[in-house]
């Protein structure tokens, strides 16, 4: 155990204003408490709430913010209390990082529902001070909400798990959706969608992606390896694919219509929503009724479920597609991604030091920009 510090100075890179611009930001974290885990951050992925939080979409942003939510790192201090992390440790830190642990969901371990829960950032802690996420140095989190990061995973792939991952993997796992031979499609095929197809392929399900063109089709069939491509503006097309589906996994963070997805499933069919969206969605209501079909949610995962998915991935082989770029390529990665210029989430590489790094080949067909 390292010695417990007084307030650490952090520096991160934070959004001042709706602008949603990043610069440098130094500023304090607690001190180490009884179960804090101390993590060096090495990676973080970005994602597109980051976008939403960082230019105010959602109407609560708090300034100056640090964003970043999937977060890898190495653990480099833990509290007296701390059993599960020691120092050396490679781990992961998510969307949350505190939670009541008294309401139903809680009791549940499923503390991403508590009505009190506190988001990694634009978030306070109990005591009143701000939460920052992990476009930074370090953060100070407690034991609960930090994950291990199986040693068969690179920590720069396992950053998109974080948040992207668990989010596809919680509702197929909840809904019942894990058997072998399911239909299922994958509607928008960004950092969330890629890791649905590599999620539900490797769930042996046949997977269709759903797109609004033609322009990935190459992408979705021969390097993530879907089953399946049906462009959504093709009457013809979508016509034949009605009844075909036994879920639909809607990553969509923009508003859009559901009456034709609906169509596409079957008999008991689920169209879960994943996306973002803050505008009302309507569909009319026999379109649900006459096929006893269910239009739900789901919101990214437990800490139980994002450690299961990590040790599925490792079972599995599986890796997320990712761009690495510096930390000052940080707000030309998000313009890029507003744009949808990215196959298919990037990560934010903060250190060279991880000795799980060191001397071996990271990045397969992969870009490292630098800043």
């Amino acid at each position: 155990m390292g010695s417990l510090a007084s307030e650490r100075t952090v520096v991160g890179w934070a959004a001042r204003d709706a602008t949603g611009h990043l610069s440098p930001y130094t500023y304090t974290v607690r001190k180490t408490g009884p179960e804090d885990v101390v993590v060096k951050v090495l990676y973080c992925g970005i994602c597109h709430t980051d976008i939403h939080q960082a230019k105010n979409h959602l109407g609560a942003s708090k300034y100056p913010m640090v964003p970043g939510h999937e977060v890898v790192g190495e653990v480099v201090e833990v509290g007296p209390e701390v059993s599960k992390h020691r120092v050396g440790d490679v781990v992961g830190v998510g969307v949350i990082v505190g939670c009541c642990r008294e309401c139903r969901p809680c009791k549940a371990n499923v503390e991403q529902y508590c009505n009190k829960r506190i988001w990694s950032y634009n978030d306070v802690y109990t005591d009143g001070q701000p939460t920052q996420g992990g476009f930074a140095s370090t953060m100070v989190v407690d034991q609960k909400f930090v994950v291990p990061i199986p040693a068969g995973l690179a920590p720069e792939q396992a950053a998109p798990l974080l948040c992207a991952g668990v989010t596809v993997y919680s509702p197929l796992k909840h809904f019942g959706l894990t058997a072998p031979g399911l239909r299922g499609g994958i509607l928008g095929l960004g950092g969330v969608g890629h890791m649905g197809v590599k999620v539900a392929k490797a769930m042996g399900h046949h997977v269709t992606v759903i797109s609004s063109s033609s322009r990935k089709r190459a992408e979705a069939m021969d390097e993530l390896g879907a089953d399946a491509y049906l462009v959504s503006s093709d009457a013809e097309a979508m016509a034949a694919a009605a009844d075909s589906l036994d879920y639909i996994i809607d990553t969509v963070p923009v508003h859009h219509p559901l009456e034709p997805y609906l169509a596409l499933l079957r008999l008991d069919g689920k169209h879960v929503l994943l996306g973002v969206v803050g505008e009302p969605l309507s569909f009319v209501a026999p379109m649900v009724m006459l096929g006893r079909k269910a239009v739900t949610g789901s919101f990214i995962g437990s800490v139980d479920e994002t450690a299961e998915l990590l040790r599925f991935c490792v079972d599995k082989g599986l890796t997320s597609q990712i761009e690495v770029v510096k930390m000052g390529y940080v707000n030309e990665a998000l313009e890029r991604l507003e744009r949808n210029d990215v196959r298919y989430r990037f990560v934010v590489d903060r250190s060279f030091s991880c000795p799980r790094c060191v001397g071996r080949v990271r990045w397969i067909g992969l870009q490292m920009v630098d800043a």
